[in-house]
């Protein structure tokens, strides 16, 4: 029916408000519908309580006796923080529940759509079932893959190059471009860089739009013998903006004290053939909850996650300009030889922010 259609819209729309603050739970958005009137409204909260179903309830009160809920992800059938999802819709009394998508969680995974069914709740499945399943490939991803979607995000010159031969990369894109940026790490639960980036640059890595980030964004370092310096941005900030280090697990030492004491969270993983083993990496983030990670470099370290096709998608901002073959590549060497290896991506949108480009491209396989 169009009118299942417009309000199931419009909980998509309500859980596309969650991303980047829910983790480790999924962003949901629920809609109560009675006599052909919205009576409640709701998405999962900062920090993923209360559930988006939770909240709608108590807007719609008594209203809910007998009306429609339009959720965006199965209602959840196992109690956590807060009493189960399918429960209270059951005892609010709401008559039928439409469902986008499936929940793969295995705490779930059908059960709570039988429980639903098993109390005498018409109960429908499917509808913008696409929409619904990619607002969340980041916790599908972490559900059924053990790691986090991952966008790398790339800034270059049309060459590809983040910086001249002597370093120097502030600012190659413009401000339209920088503020994007920003607005692309309020969706993410946590952004990635390598150590090299952290000793040449000493980034803050924070979002900058002031009110759009309701939770601190994770400042992760993959750092396999732990230089982050303790004096760093990153490490004086970490106690208000958390900072995880990704380190080889042989690798311990006065260093390591220090980092701690500064409030920063090692996490120990093995050792790769150069730095950190960059599956591990993600699963190890995946362990604690992260569900969307974005990648913003070096160079080493979109090589790694390229070459082991861990990238999801790409966000690259092309400047109109030029460094040359000594500048800093965007891109690391990583041995390809044949043109059949290369790693393709799809394009699927173009977007202009002042005079940079910026194409946005997805894994050419689906996940």
């Amino acid at each position: 029916m169009a009118a299942d259609r417009e309000y199931m819209l419009a909980a998509l729309a309500l859980a596309r408000r969650g991303l980047g603050s829910v983790w480790p739970n999924p962003a949901v958005g629920a809609v109560l519908v009675k006599d052909g009137r919205v009576v409640g409204r709701g998405f999962t909260q900062p920090t993923g309580r209360p559930h988006a179903e939770a909240v709608a309830l108590e807007q719609a009160g008594t209203d809910a006796l007998g009306a429609t809920a339009y959720v965006t992800l199965e209602p959840c059938c196992h109690p956590g923080r807060g009493p189960a999802c399918a429960d209270l819709l059951i005892k609010a009394g709401v008559a039928r529940v439409v469902v986008a998508a499936p929940d793969p969680d295995p705490r779930v995974n059908g059960d709570g759509i039988a429980l639903l069914k098993g109390a005498g709740v018409g109960v429908e499945v499917g509808l913008f079932r696409e929409q619904a399943e990619k607002i969340n490939q980041g916790f599908f991803s972490r559900i059924i893959h053990a790691r986090p979607m991952v966008t790398l995000k790339l800034a270059t010159t049309l060459d590809g190059r983040i910086a001249t031969r002597t370093g120097e990369s502030q600012w190659i894109t413009g401000a339209e471009a920088r503020r994007a940026v920003h607005a692309l790490r309020a969706r993410q639960d946590a952004i990635m860089v390598g150590v090299g980036t952290v000793l040449a640059d000493n980034p803050d890595l924070t979002c900058r739009i002031p009110g759009m980030k309701p939770v601190p964004m994770v400042r992760v370092v993959a750092d396999s013998h732990l230089r982050t310096p303790h004096l760093s941005r990153l490490a004086i900030t970490a106690p208000q903006h958390p900072v995880w280090l990704l380190h080889r697990a042989d690798v311990g030492t006065e260093r390591a004290h220090s980092l701690d004491m500064a409030g920063v969270t090692l996490l120990p993983v093995a050792g790769g053939p150069v730095g950190i083993a960059i599956d591990e990496a993600l699963h190890a983030l995946a362990a604690q909850g992260i569900t969307r990670l974005m990648v913003e470099g070096g160079g080493k370290l979109a090589a790694s996650v390229i070459r082991a096709d861990l990238v999801d998608r790409i966000v690259w901002f092309h400047a109109p300009a030029v460094i040359g073959g000594d500048g800093w590549p965007a891109v690391h060497e990583f041995g390809l030889a044949e043109l059949a290896a290369l790693r393709r991506f799809r394009l699927l949108d173009v977007s202009r922010y002042g005079p940079d480009l910026c194409p946005d491209l997805c894994s050419e396989y689906e996940r």
